[in-house]
């Protein structure tokens, strides 16, 4: 059974949820607050998030951009905010469906099973993308980045960021466009973003990071990686 984790601080409606979804054939959890939310999503790794908007603490804006730090999980948002601006401002974060207030139970459901449906084959039709830079390996289908035997761990920023760069290797890659391609439109990511990030990498993935050979600065430009190959 498919983990479904609510994240609500209304009790009435997470109960709600959870009957709908077991009667659905999933295996639903819930969380009152984002916090809970967060720690859940690390110890019980759903296969979905439905997530509310209007949350006491930590919101649920901030925990869908949170979300997308951590994983690529898929996420519904569930709220009574139904301006274009809210939905715009959700699907920019990187959720997959908004659902708004108030909803029928069957088409929630219903959009769930969608979701986790185009996840899947999202997952199954990718083209095998597998490259190799001297002792380094990236294999973006599998999302995994190794050295010799040794498995290099990126969370999911580190590697969307890597990806970016791989698949751009030898071409100078703007920060503008590094930027929007990792982090799309959320507020307040700068290019302070992007140079430490970029730090993360080249302490993970270079033999001396204060002197780079793979992720090279393009200077006031942006970033370029470096296969030493034309």
């Amino acid at each position: 059974m498919k983990k479904i984790l609510i994240v609500d601080d209304d009790p009435d409606i997470a109960k709600l949820l959870s009957v709908a979804l077991r009667e659905a054939g999933y295996n639903p959890l819930t969380a009152s607050s984002a916090i809970e939310g967060l720690r859940t999503l690390f110890n019980e790794r759903p296969n979905l998030i439905l997530l509310d908007v209007m949350m006491a603490g930590m919101d649920g804006w901030e925990m869908a951009a949170r979300v997308r730090e951590l994983s690529d999980v898929p996420l519904i948002m569930v709220t009574a905010k139904d301006s274009e601006v809210d939905k715009l401002r959700g699907f920019n974060l990187g959720i997959d469906d908004y659902v708004t207030k108030p909803f029928s139970l069957m088409e929630l459901a219903a959009r769930v099973e969608a979701v986790l449906n185009r996840a899947e084959k999202a997952r199954q039709a990718s083209t095998q993308r597998y490259y190799v830079f001297g002792e380094l390996v990236v294999d973006l289908d599998r999302r995994q980045v190794m050295r010799g035997d040794k498995q290099i761990d990126l969370t999911p920023t580190e590697f969307r960021l890597l990806q970016c760069l791989v698949e751009n290797a030898n071409t100078a890659v703007s920060e503008a466009r590094l930027r929007e391609t990792v982090w799309g439109a959320l507020r307040g990511v700068d290019s302070g973003y992007v140079r430490r990030y970029i730090w993360f990498l080249r302490r993970k993935l270079e033999p001396d990071p204060g002197h780079p050979q793979l992720i090279r600065t393009v200077r006031n430009y942006g970033y370029r990686l470096e296969t030493g190959q034309p």
